[in-house]
């Protein structure tokens, strides 16, 4: 590892520079210069250089951003100076009493200059920049102390890892601590919570939970894979600012490249701030995330001062709230809902109450462990809560106000849809049908059975597989391999030459390992790596399906909970059907091969990765045979990484770890083969 050069010293620097200014107009500006390619070419070229001169590398380099390991907990920070709460006040009239108030204490002004902004539903962050460089992150905590969420804020794309001189009205401080809200978009927002529900985990709440849930994980690699923004609304201590107003502050925060609401306004006196707060209440459904009302703040400094403080809160400062979203109804019924990935979620039906301008009759109970830590019973009387778009919820009931009549919801044990099993997931609030057949989650069926690491059908996409499901030509995978030209040719995007295509795919899908079958089974608890050691411990579909639970535990890594999901899979009547009705249309998967316990290979791991000249699939069996294994990610504990052609992430991780990487002649050198062999 040789000393960097000036000349890679200097094209670091550039790239840092480079890649600093094209995150600021992206994600703050929202004008890109540069194509996602070309910014993640520069990205990994960064990368590289730091990675072969590790003397470069800089915390504040954009490649900082990734997520770093995961921490035990959060530290404790102490705010320089405390971070305050707002009064609040809910109409027109409070906040005149408001605006008296501040003119009687200002001395009897005739109006006040006021900067009002919208007032965000997230997360109150405070970071700490020395020197331009972004030093540490904490949350609000209780106003006096937070905690360290320094390796998460990093994470986020419109936060600025060092400040920016662009101005030179508004030099970069020696110190500022700036202040701000952490949000989650709506769009983002609704699409976490789809991932989320694709995958069977709970469901956020709303936004503002999300953006909490995410800027609290311990390790930082979840964070950044959540796509957080924030907005900077204040200072707390600072060296070397000079600003005499909050417009002032916002053109300067502007110009350090940290990023600030464009619906914040300077309001002449109490008026505007009315007039203001009645607009953006008009516009609220429609923004792009999620506000409750908005912040009228004094907008000289020197007024600020002098009007100080009382107990926790500004004298200069007030939050002009919206009406709550929220109503009290009560619940007639509760009913089991089913999703399209299985969950089976308990949904309140509800008398009809108007919220927000919006008849509700129906809302999300989330999970049976949220019934019961909320104790909602049917019968209750309750209240309910919608925030934007999201679906409404219940908040709390009243047990107060019961009069003996309620009842407890009870999650079934067969699924209403299709009468399949309903299993809890170990560790999770999931219950989930395991019926292969059942019409509410028969896309998302497919859709794994049809994947990669699957049965690998590469042509049966999303969209094909809705027209599949939608127009009744497959009631369950075993009906893809019954589909003609004529049941193709017609649908959307489907002419001839893909139907024969796709057809083709399926025709050869029908000879898959066996582990790749089980995988695409869709066995609740069941992965590629159960999957595989599934396969190897029993050889055939027939015996896996005739297992018990004890058996089951016999094989490696199989713990009670899953050996508990397998043998209620297979005791299904519906999924014994699918499997009978696979064999008939001709699938019949390749049997593993038994693993010597005295070969070359015994007690090595091994990762794939890049293309070899024979399928994964086809190598890993050589690996079997030879008493190795593989499995899927790379780890300290892999002996060998063998890379073929393309090989990306997993063999830059093997090289960062230092493990012995081969390539394809390396491997059949180790199998007792001769290259080319």
């Amino acid at each position: 590892m040789t000393k960097a050069s000036r000349k890679v010293v200097l094209e670091v620097e550039q790239l840092r520079t480079a890649l600093d200014e094209h995150s600021h107009r992206y994600y703050v500006l929202d004008d890109p210069l540069v194509s996602d390619a070309e910014y993640d070419a520069m990205f990994r070229r960064l990368v590289e250089l730091e990675e072969r001169h590790p003397e470069l590398q800089s915390e504040s380099s954009p490649t900082r951003r990734v997520g770093a390991a995961p921490a035990e907990r959060f530290e404790a920070v102490l705010h320089s100076q405390p971070m305050l709460s707002l009064d609040n006040v809910t109409s027109p009239e409070q906040f005149l009493e408001f605006d008296e108030r501040v003119r009687r204490l200002a001395g009897g002004s005739a109006s006040i200059d006021y900067m009002a902004e919208p007032k965000l539903d997230g997360v109150a962050v405070e970071i700490v920049y020395r020197a331009g460089e972004l030093e540490v992150a904490s949350t609000r905590g209780d106003g006096v102390r937070g905690e360290n969420i320094t390796a998460n804020i990093k994470t986020i794309r419109s936060v600025a890892l060092r400040l920016r001189q662009t101005d030179d009205r508004w030099p970069v401080p020696e110190r500022l601590d700036v202040r701000g809200e952490v949000i989650y978009a709506r769009k983002a927002f609704r699409e976490l919570n789809r991932q989320r529900e694709q995958a069977g985990e709970p469901l956020f709440a709303n936004p503002r939970n999300a953006a909490a849930g995410s800027l609290r994980q311990l390790d930082s690699r979840v964070t950044a894979g959540r796509p957080l923004e924030v907005y900077f609304h204040g200072v707390g201590h600072a060296e070397g600012l000079s600003v005499g107003s909050f417009a002032d502050l916002f053109d300067a925060l502007r110009s350090w490249g940290l990023k600030t609401s464009d619906l914040n306004r300077r309001c002449a006196d109490a008026a505007a701030v009315i007039a203001y707060f009645e607009k953006l209440g008009a516009e609220r459904e429609n923004l792009p995330y999620e506000v409750d009302g908005i912040v009228a703040k004094v907008g000289s400094f020197a007024l600020q001062r002098r009007l100080g403080e009382v107990s926790r809160s500004p004298r200069w400062a007030v939050a002009f709230k919206f009406k709550a979203q929220q109503g009290t109804t009560r619940v007639r019924d509760i009913v089991p809902s089913v999703g399209r990935t299985g969950a089976v979620t308990p949904v309140a039906e509800l008398e009809p109450v108007s919220v927000g301008g919006v008849t509700i009759s129906n809302a999300s109970l989330h999970n049976m462990d949220e019934v019961e830590r909320k104790d909602i019973r049917i019968g209750d009387l309750v209240l309910v809560e919608r925030a934007g778009d999201v679906i409404p919820y219940v908040v709390k009931s009243f047990a107060e106000k019961r009069d003996g009549s309620e009842r407890r919801f009870a999650m079934p044990v067969s699924c209403p849809i299709c009468a399949a099993p309903v299993v809890r997931e170990e560790g999770a609030a999931i219950y989930r049908c395991i019926g292969m057949k059942c019409p509410a989650k028969l896309r998302e069926v497919i859709r794994h059975f049809a994947s990669k690491y699957a049965l690998d059908i590469d042509g049966l996409g999303d969209k094909l597989v809705a027209q599949l499901v939608d127009k009744g030509l497959v009631a369950d995978v075993a009906d893809l391999y019954d589909l003609t030209e004529e049941d193709l040719v017609g649908l959307e995007r489907m002419a001839k030459k893909s139907a024969t295509n796709l057809l083709r795919q399926i025709e050869d899908s029908k000879s898959p390992t066996l582990a790749r079958l089980i995988n695409g089974l869709g066995i609740p608890q069941v992965g590629e790596r159960a999957a595989s050691l599934l396969a190897e411990e029993f050889g055939s579909l027939e015996a896996l399906c005739d297992a018990n639970a004890e058996q089951l535990l016999e094989v490696r890594e199989i713990g009670p909970q899953t050996a508990k999901e397998v043998v209620a899979f297979f005791t299904a009547d519906q999924n014994r059907a699918v499997l009978k009705r696979l064999r008939e249309v001709g699938v019949n998967p390749v049997a593993p091969a038994r693993r010597r316990a005295d070969g070359p290979l015994v007690g090595k791991t091994f990762v794939l990765t890049g293309a070899l000249s024979v399928s994964r699939d086809e190598a890993a069996r050589l690996i079997g045979a030879a008493g190795g294994k593989v499995t899927s990610s790379v780890s300290k504990k892999t002996d060998y990484v063998v890379a073929g052609s393309d090989a990306g992430s997993k063999l830059e991780k093997a090289q960062r770890l230092g493990l012995e990487i081969l390539d394809e002649a390396g491997l059949r050198r180790l199998l007792g083969e001769e290259p080319g062999a």
